[in-house]
């Protein structure tokens, strides 16, 4: 079974990919979002999606993330 990985694109979405399509996500009142078929998705970091908590690309406005892996422990 291959894994799900996460990606943190720079200045941009969280990727999601799901090879195995086993990923459920939930909002804060516990209903879950269809994602019936979606392999590979994206979720917003800006806050400019129209579609959160999916990215639709409104992060290009000028939207700026310093994260990078950081070594733990």
């Amino acid at each position: 079974m291959a894994q799900v990985t996460i990606t943190v694109s720079k200045n941009g979405p969280f990727r999601i990919d799901d090879p195995n399509g086993v990923i459920q996500m939930v909002d804060a009142d516990g209903n879950p979002y269809d994602l019936t078929g979606k392999m590979v998705f994206s979720l917003c970091r800006c806050g400019a999606s129209a579609n959160r908590p999916f990215c639709d690309g409104s992060h290009k406005i000028a939207f700026q993330s310093p994260d990078t892996a950081i070594k733990i422990g």
